[in-house]
């Protein structure tokens, strides 16, 4: 019977000793004491973060209230303007301001006092025109405002919009017009105000002035 030969690896004369088991895990457990370091400052580094973040967003958070704080009370004391704005328009803009428009050939006699309020069937309140002014073919309401902004022009339009409504019901055709009156008044509202097809009306010393630019047409309603 023919031999077998089974090959097997060269021996190394190298066995897996005590001494080289124990320097295997000497380095193993070094590895890991860094790793282990290592993960403690990232931990140590993302707290830090963390901690920081924190601060700042509280600090964010405080400053977001203080602004806000403060846009409340301006906006307190614009409304507290706006009413003694308001307020005064019967006493110094309704007595003249019919003057000012019959000077353009208008013919007021008067101006309601109080405001007008526009009410329905059921006594709900519609809308409510600050100063209004009329004779036998025009009706001109007028909104007063501390210092008007471009977002008036169109709640004036829906008021007057509202009032053609009212008086078309009470078979009133006189035509409507607007006018838009400010104690202060920006130069790109009052743009705005004399494009949308309104007067401009503006405090000056203790009355108020129109101002109606060449080829200036009012809307009617």
């Amino acid at each position: 019977m023919d031999a077998v030969t089974v090959d097997r690896p060269p021996p190394t004369g190298e066995g897996l000793t005590f001494e080289k088991m124990w320097a295997i895990m000497k380095e193993s457990g070094r590895e890991i004491k860094e790793l282990q370091k290592e993960t403690d400052r990232i931990v140590k580094e993302n707290a830090l973060q963390m901690k920081e973040n924190a601060l700042q967003m509280k600090e964010t958070d405080r400053k977001m209230q203080e602004t806000d704080r403060q846009m409340r009370r301006l906006d307190k004391q614009m409304g507290r303007l706006h009413n003694r704005f308001g307020e005064l328009a019967e006493h110094l803009v309704a007595p003249a301001i019919h003057k000012r428009f019959n000077e353009l050939g208008y013919h007021f006699s008067g101006a309601a006092q109080g405001g007008y309020i526009v009410r329905d069937s059921n006594d709900k309140i519609l809308t409510q025109v600050d100063v209004l002014l009329e004779n036998d073919n025009y009706i001109m309401a007028v909104e007063v405002k501390a210092k008007p902004h471009i977002q008036d022009i169109e709640h004036h339009i829906k008021r007057l919009e509202i009032l053609r409504e009212h008086r078309n019901k009470l078979r009133d055709k006189r035509i409507i017009q607007g006018a838009i009156a400010g104690a202060i008044f920006g130069i790109e509202e009052k743009k705005a105000v004399i494009e949308a097809g309104f007067f401009v009306l503006e405090q000056s010393g203790d009355t108020m002035k129109i101002e109606v630019p060449e080829g200036f047409v009012p809307r009617e309603f």
